[in-house]
């Protein structure tokens, strides 16, 4: 693809997140916690996590290693965190979540399979097709360091939260429980927050467009679903911590 192109198509998906991003504000999508009649047609919910994250994955990992670029090590090292993430988001944690019953609308899983199959393409074909703006060697670079220690943080926040959130479900009889230690003292979604610091700390290592892109759409996306969250537990226990943010310790 035309490099003039690619860079126009990844700007108008990152601004597409940033006009959104108001809408779904006011959006409670209906899934999880929120599922409710009226989208269309349902499907079991962790098949629905499988379908709808494993298309980043692959297609990512097709075109990073399809390339027609030989790949240096922090490359290398940018497609093993990918795939990591989504390894565990498309076929570890579908499998562990205590879904048994539920179901998703077929509508959500659409929309997200075309989210996943943009940002996979994106960012697999620019480390793939397209040289990256740093010299060899990367890695001692400042950005990239420090961008994949953000992401370790996050996605060992985004882990931690995850485990407490399915160890709860497991033990209460309606699925849901108000979680407290740790962050979710200070905010009602650690695994959002987690996820937020992890993409940022990707972009941060990469240093390009499309990541940034996947950046501002994991904002524009998680964010409102923190709030929509966050206010339900406000709304189904009365006893919920006042003092509570949603998403970011001390702000929102």
């Amino acid at each position: 693809m035309n490099l003039n192109l690619f860079t126009a198509i990844t700007w108008g998906w990152l601004i597409l997140a940033v006009i959104l991003f108001p809408v779904l504000l006011k959006i409670r999508a209906p899934y999880g916690r929120h599922t409710r009649t009226g989208w269309g047609p349902l499907i079991p919910n962790r098949l629905s996590w499988v379908l709808m994250e494993i298309p980043s994955l692959l297609v990512f990992a097709g075109f990073y290693l399809s390339g027609k670029y030989s790949h240096d090590t922090a490359t290398w090292i940018l497609f093993a965190l990918w795939c990591i993430h989504y390894v565990h988001r498309s076929l570890i944690y579908p499998l562990r979540t205590r879904t048994k019953g539920k179901k998703m609308p077929l509508v959500i899983l659409v929309f997200a399979v075309i989210f996943n199959l943009v940002n996979g393409y994106l960012n697999g074909y620019y480390l793939g097709y397209i040289r990256p703006v740093f010299p060899e060697p990367r890695i001692p670079d400042i950005r990239f360091i420090s961008g994949f220690v953000l992401f370790a943080a996050g996605f060992l926040i985004n882990g931690w939260a995850d485990n407490k959130l399915i160890r709860l479900r497991n033990r209460s009889g309606n699925g849901y429980k108000i979680p407290y230690g740790g962050l979710f003292n200070r905010i009602s979604c650690p695994n959002y927050f987690g996820e937020m610091i992890e993409w940022g700390g990707f972009a941060l290592m990469a240093w390009n467009l499309p990541a940034l892109s996947f950046a501002v759409w994991t904002f524009a996306n998680l964010l409102p679903r923190a709030e929509s969250n966050h206010q339900w537990y406000r709304e189904n226990f009365e006893d919920y911590p006042a003092d509570r943010k949603a998403v970011i310790p001390g702000l929102l």
